[in-house]
């Protein structure tokens, strides 16, 4: 009988007395792409963290190669052949993409100094393989949320593995960029390397991987060949139920125009880019990476210098600032959670109220604890958010239930516009039902959602109308019927016009 690569027998990981993961006994055989899925909070990210290092498990053993391992760290998994993309980035701001593919690793010349040119080309060649626009010397810094992602694979295919983990590498990529990855992962397949693939996309999972497990409430309930599975049969071994339609209904002609933006341009990053979202409707903004869609939205909420006009409910709303957009009644979901959405090492709570922290304010400075914990309850049962109490550190939550925690401190104080962008990165089947539902019962009680996200799929199911950008400008509206993958595309790669499409 083969060894394989990595066994784990009867893993347990407790946070503060809470078990996230029990007794999972799994293989990882050489050579192979391994899927592992389940909903947010099933213990995915805490049973790969144990594999790269991250975490220590509360009782259980490892193997590698068939040797007994207690990895103390990080870099102690990485010196024994384990390279992990988390599913947060991990990356220094202030340093160049070559300094942080090689951050704590660096590679020394025979004289002991750094072997700058060999980082450089070492660093270049991986993102030519990966496809990725982005030179070795560009500061994080200055990148995209999706180059961003790119540097964090680099980071891990830069040193020999013999396991290669991807925790939802796939979030903030193109089709195009995506199927670069999947080109890489099989010719490191054919190399002998193994994958542990964790992903949401339950598409994209029965189209790279060769077998899958699937973890609910941190226990192993299915292991199979990804042959005998459909992505609707993993979605029903993930939530234990048969899964209706994920989008909900259409919801009746909009109202009157909420937000106005006319002649919105940012040097750099678009131009002149002007549209309305009426009271009950879901606008849309699809396109390419780097098309300009997340600079709009943080131009409109003053969080980038610009120029133009931006009206809510027909008044002036000047972008100077987020806390005047909010008071405008804009509210806005980051695409980068844990960069700017987000405090991780803060309470649920105080995460829940961050935008809204002056509601929640005695004598002007004097936090009201109890009526913010009263909120956040609700907020919690609203969304089923999965956490052991209010008090938990929203980093001790998985990427899930973080993402509905910054999206509860969004809609807290009760926007009358609604920007989300990628407002379903990182989250399960199940939770992406429950917030297009929710976006859509917004939309039903007047606001105006606008809808940023690099899924096609989602973008056809949830809007009334799709502006598609590229290269910073507005290349065509479409609306009803016409709202269909090949049109945007057509859009977004400048192939036609919107007047063209046949």
């Amino acid at each position: 009988m083969v060894t394989p690569l990595v066994r784990a027998r009867a893993l347990r990981k407790e946070f503060a007395g809470h078990a996230v993961l029990r007794d999972v006994d799994v293989e990882m055989r050489r050579g192979e792409i391994l899927g592992v899925i389940g909903e947010n909070g099933a213990g995915k990210s805490t049973l790969v963290k144990i594999l790269a290092g991250i975490h220590r498990p509360t009782s259980g053993t490892l193997e590698l190669d068939g040797r007994p391992v207690a990895f103390a760290s990080p870099a102690d998994a990485r010196h024994a052949g384990v390279s992990i993309v988390p599913q947060e980035f991990n990356l220094a701001a202030d340093l160049s993409v070559e300094e942080n593919v090689f951050l704590g690793a660096e590679v020394l010349t025979r004289r002991r100094t750094l072997d700058r040119t060999g980082m450089r080309a070492r660093t270049a060649a991986l993102l030519a393989e990966l496809g990725a626009n982005v030179t070795p010397d560009e500061r994080i810094d200055r990148l995209s949320a999706a180059q961003k992602q790119l540097v964090e694979v680099c980071k891990a295919l830069a040193f020999e593995a013999s396991l290669l983990i991807l925790d939802e590498p796939t979030t903030m990529l193109t089709r195009r960029e995506i199927d670069r990855l999947f080109a890489v992962m099989r010719a490191l397949r054919e190399r002998g390397m193994s994958v542990v693939y964790v992903s949401h996309k339950l598409a994209e999972v029965k189209a790279i991987c060769d077998r899958v497990i699937v973890l609910k409430d941190g226990e192993l309930v299915r292991e199979s060949a990804i042959a005998d599975l459909s992505p609707p049969e993993m979605a029903r071994a993930m939530v234990g139920r048969e899964l209706r339609e994920i989008f909900p209904p259409g919801r009746g002609e909009p109202g009157a125009v909420v937000l106005e933006v006319r002649g919105l341009s940012s040097p750099g990053a678009f131009h002149d880019v002007s549209f309305t979202a009426r009271a009950g409707e879901i606008v849309g903004f699809a396109g390419l990476v780097g098309a300009g869609r997340t600079e709009l939205a943080e131009a409109i909420m003053g969080l980038r210098p610009a120029t133009g006009t931006v009206l809510v409910g027909g008044e002036d709303a000047p972008s100077r600032n987020a806390r005047e957009a909010v008071r405008r009644g804009l509210g806005y979901l980051s695409e980068d959670r844990a960069g700017t959405g987000i405090l991780p090492g803060f309470p649920i709570a105080e995460n829940v109220t961050l935008v809204s922290l002056r509601d929640y304010c005695r004598l002007g400075a004097v936090v009201d604890r109890g009526k913010e914990g009263e909120k956040a309850r609700t907020w919690r049962e609203r969304f089923g958010i999965k956490a052991p109490d209010l008090d938990a550190p929203l980093e001790s939550l998985s990427g899930g239930n973080q993402q509905k925690v910054s999206l509860a401190k969004t809609l807290d104080p009760a926007p009358r516009v609604v920007i989300v962008d990628e407002p379903t990165r990182g989250v399960d089947v199940a939770a992406k039902q429950e917030i297009y539902r929710f976006l859509a019962d917004l939309a039903v009680r007047g606001a105006a959602i606008v809808l940023v996200s690099s899924e096609l799929e989602e973008i056809i199911g949830m809007c009334d109308r799709v502006l598609v950008m590229r290269e910073g400008t507005v290349a065509g509206e479409l609306q009803g019927d016409a709202i269909g993958e090949r049109e945007i595309m057509y859009l977004a790669t400048g192939l036609q016009t919107a007047g063209a499409i046949a």
